[in-house]
């Protein structure tokens, strides 16, 4: 038996091995449920603080790449500029050397005509290549020109795009490929996250890729963890969940939640996880990790992927409490066992006893009874005695009191007999 005191009144009263086992056990579901729940609140807060400054970093990166950029295109537009006035300055001599030229080729000619054609035939001809040469190496660099100034512009916008899609792809975990591939890129993603941070301390736990096809479906991970006797005390089957931009048919979380619950089943897990990037605007997943109703189905969880970490250790810490208070009411419920057996034992020796002691008691009675009446018949023996003595004390008391004179008084015959005899002795 144990000994309670109240906290309020201050009464102690006294509770059995099995009632003080039951309240253990509700003071400590309590405490693991208020544990769970703060736990749950602290990773919430540290999710959110750790998103905010995630975004916040991304946000100042992304604004500090496009300030460069910016700034870069501004100085690219300048030396465009600057290249720009250089060509134009640079077309315009060529067009004064040109009309120069030309007005000195047409005067040479006059001059030439005037001069009785002293230029010979050939030297107009190179004076014309020259001249076509000129006309093709201005519109050379001006299509030049044009040319770097189109490849720096798409070269800063394609760099600009690149920077745009990487925050993106920070932010929601999405890439521009096929459906199926988002899905492997998200579980290679979680993958990775457990071989590096989980797999080295928990070296007896089991994290592989589901492909067992049972009822012609399958999940895509298990996990499985073991205590120090080899006895599995976790297990929780994985799911997950992600679609791209053009995909037509938006699906939604609870879509999936049937299939897990059966795979889960068919793989005898304790948990199931669905792990998702579906619904990215609903605030109730972007708040951390949430609860399937457990009228809905039992034990399933749904979060993003950044909680899948904290997830697995968080169920790690309860099943392990849950084993440990498990092994408590074994160790309760064996010693409750050991009172049942003594207590059994002792109604029945008490049974027995009682038996043994009730047969004993009517005897005993009977014994007394018999006794009771050999004790009348003896005090009736005895006061039957009793009555003889006294009459024969009273017959001794008369008898000593007999004598001769007595016996002769008023009988003179016995008298004469006697003083005869006596008589008769004294002659003698």
């Amino acid at each position: 038996m144990k000994e309670l005191k109240c906290p309020n009144c201050g009464s102690v009263f006294t509770v059995d091995e099995a009632d003080y086992a039951s309240i253990l056990n509700q003071v400590k579901n309590a405490e693991f449920d208020a544990e769970v729940s703060r736990r749950i609140a602290e990773l919430h807060a540290q999710h959110q603080a750790e998103q905010a400054a995630a975004e916040a970093k991304a946000a100042t990166a992304y604004q500090m790449e496009l300030s460069k950029k910016e700034q870069a295109m501004v100085r690219k537009e300048a030396e465009m500029q600057t290249m720009k006035n250089q060509m134009s300055s640079e077309i315009n001599r060529l067009k004064g050397e040109l009309s120069a030229i030309r007005q000195q080729g047409e005067d040479a000619r006059k001059i030439a005509v005037l001069e009785a054609k002293q230029l010979s035939q050939d030297e107009i001809q190179r004076k014309n290549a020259e001249i076509t040469e000129l006309k093709a190496s201005i519109l050379v660099t001006e299509s030049k020109a044009a040319n770097d100034l189109s490849a720096q512009k798409e070269q800063y916008e394609t760099k600009l795009k690149a920077a745009q899609e990487q925050v993106a792809y920070y932010k929601d975990l999405k890439t521009r490929m096929s459906t199926k591939m988002v899905g492997e890129t998200l579980e290679q993603h979680c993958s990775i996250q457990y071989n590096q941070m989980l797999r080295p301390v928990l070296p007896q736990a089991y994290f592989e890729k589901d492909n067992d096809i049972t009822g012609g479906t399958k999940g895509d991970f298990i996990f499985r963890d073991f205590d120090d006797e080899g006895q599995e005390y976790i297990s929780i089957m994985f799911e997950m969940k992600n679609e791209v931009e053009s995909t037509v048919v938006r699906h939604k979380n609870e879509d999936f939640f049937a299939k897990l619950d059966k795979d889960r089943k068919a793989k005898s897990c304790e948990y199931a996880v669905l792990v998702s990037l579906l619904e990215p605007d609903n605030e109730l997943y972007n708040s951390g990790i949430v609860s399937v109703p457990s009228n809905q189905y039992e034990k399933m969880y749904v979060i993003r992927p950044q909680s899948f970490l904290p997830l697995i250790s968080l169920l790690i810490q309860t099943s392990k409490k849950n084993l440990e208070l498990k092994k408590e009411l074994a160790i309760a419920r064996s010693q409750s066992l050991d009172v049942t057996n003594f207590e059994e034992q002792l109604n029945d020796f008490k049974q027995k006893f009682g038996n043994n002691y009730r047969l004993a008691s009517e005897r005993f009675a009977k014994a007394i009874e018999e006794i009771d009446k050999s004790i009348e018949h003896l005090q009736k023996i005895k006061d039957a005695l009793l009555g003889s003595d006294r009459n024969l004390r009273l017959a001794n008391d008369k008898a000593e009191a007999l004598t001769i004179k007595k016996l002769t008084r008023n009988n003179p015959t016995m008298k004469a007999k006697f003083e005869e005899a006596r008589l008769l002795k004294s002659d003698e």
